[in-house]
């Protein structure tokens, strides 16, 4: 065998970086040299460019599986003869897929599916807790001697030209190479796709700095073996480097010696980091294979597992985990075209309780603690965790339940360059970002999630026991002081609440939601693809087409029916879509006119939020930018696509007056004080005032033996605290006590204790702006729970049965006369 196939075939077979070390001291002919040793990317400085890039292991490793699909679609596109820079290549991932793979309408099917993913393919090896991966792909490939402008160099921007690829920068896919190991060993090896050529290889290092280098320079440099002053190659007609049903023939082989997986993806990578890859190729172009190994798991049905992203798995039919989806597309002349798409887990998932099912939810699809998605391409850009659900949208039954993609392909190139980092892992802390953030908020709070919310809110609703009567008591034992009144009311915006108005709260929380108090709709009979398409508009302009008011500086919604699916827009296989088109603009008159005005398009004059169907209505919300006066006219074109002919409505929309600001109603002097409600919580339901577990635990809280207090915590306001009074700690406590007088005492000790404990921890953390932060178990990563999961946990460690066992002091002694 030549002696550089040997030594490629050694450093390919090596299962750590310490194989690597061995293999390097039995070579001290090639890797001795410093003339053999170039610095990647033929600069020394590159080095913080390699270091600052993805922030953590998996987003690194998902830019080298983006390369991959970037390298398959310039093969196809080469293969057919196109410049991939010229006009006629594609202009789009998405263009670029259906030009040349005809045949990506049958990858819904698995066999079809699988049959593509093979020429990606991911492949664990070495130790288990410490594993490498092979990364291939059956792609355009290098000569060796392009190596050093191609998968060597850096920030050559080889890619600016190329509409359709993902890769932008020359340098993501340098950022795996610092999650390998110590010493950053990553072998690369290539054939280019024609079969011309030799197959070239190199490794690629940190440079180990000698003594006198350390004295002498600030940092070390990343570099690549070149030997004879050339990247070492020889000859093949095809090599057998273990890949899952094919030999290697051409194209593109990196190996990541001991890669620095975290603990969730470490063990059977066909499961776990194909779970991990999955959120942040939320829709990737091409289908992928995660591969283990008999070797490393002899006992594991399951090695070979092909991922296509996260959308296919949460719109899997008959889905045990996804209760309702649903979508929202929004555009303007700032941002330009979002599609927002959510989706709401079920609380319970087959037979597992609250706890099981929100552990497996979070299992299968929060493994990086990513609640909203932002890609580009279907690749994910950067993320918001749950603080958003809780704190912008302020709907925390939904917190660990709701998950929320943002098709950020749309977006303005100007916006988009302020709204991602160059490492596309992460979202700029600008003022892009928190206006998006914003505007997310808006348009969610006022989306099918507000009604979902609702219905899941109001099954929880009872007339809560009145805090007035301990208020009293406390008031009366303890006297308020100025500033700790004035606390009070800074934390929960305290204004007392009389029992009238508890009582019209309890009723109102008990009614159903007002659709089922409407008589019995029809039922609706959706079809796959839609033959009804009518605006709901009374009004008709001097021509008979419909025509929508709308007041300058407010929004209108319109409504259209039709009978297609609510899937349609989002279904990953044959998705419609809604468009809108300005035909015509006349400005200061007061009916439909002709003419055509300057805006070139309608996003530039009027923002638009569009709704995915609903039971057979979808709903479009408008409203007039700035640049819109009153008396301007707009004529609209919507247009509903369907197979055998889009099917569309032509309407006026014209800028009335603003609408008048209504004055607020003058409000009754509140009370002194008032305190949130609480609501005894019990194994099984007691009458009217007391929840069971299993209410609960159908809305997502878990609620057991272990647990003491449930803070509902809505925003930043203390809504109500759910009391457990079958916790381990109140039954324990009990089952000592003799009498019906001690057992009665005992449960208003709980409740007293609960219940204002829960209050003035959480005022106290709020008013001094505390956060809770707790250090993962060793493995696993560092949390920051929201303060009424900390509240929670505080009183399941033991904290409770502190309170009754010690008591604490006058006061419960005199709330438990």
């Amino acid at each position: 065998m030549d002696q550089l196939a040997k030594l490629f075939f050694e450093l390919y077979r090596a299962a750590s970086e310490t194989d690597v070390d061995q293999i390097i001291a039995r070579y001290p002919q090639h890797f001795e040299s410093r003339t053999n040793w170039r610095p990647y990317g033929r600069d020394e400085s590159y080095f913080a460019v390699i270091e600052n890039q993805q922030a953590s292991p998996v987003p690194a490793l998902v830019e080298k599986i983006t390369n991959s699909i970037d390298a398959i679609l310039m093969r196809r596109c080469l293969e057919s003869g196109l410049d991939p820079r010229s006009p006629q290549a594609p202009r789009s991932i998405e263009e670029a897929v259906q030009c040349f793979f005809p045949e990506a309408r049958n990858w819904d099917l698995s066999i079809e599916r699988k049959k593509q993913a093979e020429n990606i393919q991911i492949i664990a090896d070495g130790p288990k807790l410490n594993p490498s991966l092979v990364i291939y792909d059956n792609g355009e490939g290098q000569h060796p001697e392009d190596f050093e402008t191609t998968l060597l160099s850096l920030l050559r921007g080889n890619k600016n030209e190329i509409r359709f690829v993902q890769g932008k920068y020359n340098m993501g896919g340098a950022g795996a190479i610092v999650f390998c190991g110590k010493k950053r060993y990553q072998l690369v090896a290539s054939k280019r796709y024609d079969g011309s050529g030799d197959f070239g290889f190199t490794l690629i290092r940190r440079h180990p700095m000698t003594e006198v280098e350390r004295e002498t320079r600030k940092n070390t440099w990343y570099e690549y073996l070149v030997i004879n002053g050339k990247i070492p190659s020889f000859p093949i007609t095809e090599l057998d480097l273990g890949l899952y049903n094919r030999k290697f023939t051409t194209g593109t082989v990196i190996k990541l010696y001991s890669y620095d997986l975290p603990a969730g993806s470490r063990s059977v990578i066909s499961r776990d980091l194909n779970q991990s890859i999955n959120e942040y190729l939320f829709e990737p172009a091409l289908p992928i294979y995660t591969i283990d190994t008999k070797e490393r798991y002899p006992d594991d049905r399951n090695l070979q597992r092909e991922l296509f992203g996260l959308k296919r798995r949460l719109e899997e039919e008959n889905s045990k985990y996804v209760e309702k989806s649903f979508s929202q597309e929004y555009s303007d002349d700032t941002i330009g075209r979002i599609k927002i798409t959510c989706y709401v887990f079920k609380a319970l998932v087959e037979d597992k309780d609250a706890q099981a099912s929100r552990e497996s939810i979070r299992r299968e699809f929060f493994k990086n603690n990513m609640s909203v998605l932002f890609s580009l391409h279907g690749q994910v850009h950067g993320h918001f965790t749950s603080e958003f659900i809780t704190r912008s949208l302020k709907f925390p039954l939904l917190k660990d339940h709701l998950l929320i993609h943002v098709d950020c392909t749309g977006v303005k190139l100007e916006f988009r360059n302020e709204l991602f980092m160059a490492s596309r892992d992460r979202l700029k802390d600008g003022e892009e970002s928190r206006a998006l953030r914003a505007k997310l908020a808006e348009l969610l709070k006022d989306s099918e999630l507000k009604d979902i919310y609702k219905r899941r809110r109001a099954s929880l609703s009872v007339e809560s026991s009145d805090s007035s009567d301990l208020l009293k008591r406390f008031s009366k034992n303890l006297p308020l002081s100025p500033e700790l009144t004035r606390l009070l009311d800074q934390t929960f915006k305290l204004e007392a609440k009389s029992p009238n108005n508890r009582a019209k709260e309890a009723e109102a929380g008990t009614k159903q939601n007002p659709r089922a108090n409407k008589r019995e709709e029809p039922s609706f009979n959706p079809r796959r693809f839609p033959s009804i398409f009518n605006i709901q508009v009374k009004n008709k302009g001097e021509d008979g087409l419909p025509l929508v008011q709308v007041p300058r500086g407010s929004e209108r919604t319109i409504r259209f029916s039709t009978d297609v699916e609510d899937q349609y827009f989002d279904r990953t296989s044959e998705p419609g879509e809604l468009r809108l088109a300005l035909l015509s603009y006349s400005s200061n008159k007061t009916d439909g006119g002709s003419a055509r005005g300057n805006p070139s398009n309608l996003e530039s004059i009027l923002h638009v939020a569009k709704a995915s169907p609903d039971s057979g209505t979808i709903r479009v919300v408008v409203k007039p930018s700035e640049k819109l006066q009153v008396g301007d006219v707009l004529k609209i074109r919507a247009e509903l696509s369907a197979p055998e002919g889009n099917l569309e409505q032509v309407f006026w929309i014209r800028v009335s007056e603003p609408a008048q600001e209504q004055r607020p109603e003058p409000q009754p002097e509140p009370e002194p004080l008032g305190l949130p409600g609480f609501v005894l919580v019990r194994q099984e339901a007691q009458g009217n005032r007391v929840r069971s577990w299993s209410e609960l635990e159908a809305v997502g809280i878990p609620m057991n033996h272990a647990v003491v207090v449930h803070p509902l915590v809505e925003g930043d306001t203390l809504e109500t605290v759910y009391i457990n009074m079958d916790s381990s700690v109140l039954l324990n406590y009990k089952s000592r006590l003799t009498t019906q007088d001690q057992l009665e005492v005992a449960e208003r000790r709980y409740i007293t204790s609960v219940y204002f404990h829960t209050l003035f921890l959480y005022m106290i953390s709020k008013n001094r702006r505390w956060a809770p932060y707790r250090q993962g178990t060793e493995g696993a990563e560092d949390e920051s729970p929201d303060l009424a999961e900390y509240l929670k946990d505080v009183f399941a460690s033991h904290y409770a049965e502190f309170l009754l066992n010690f008591g604490t002091g006058d006061l419960i002694a005199s709330l438990a006369d």
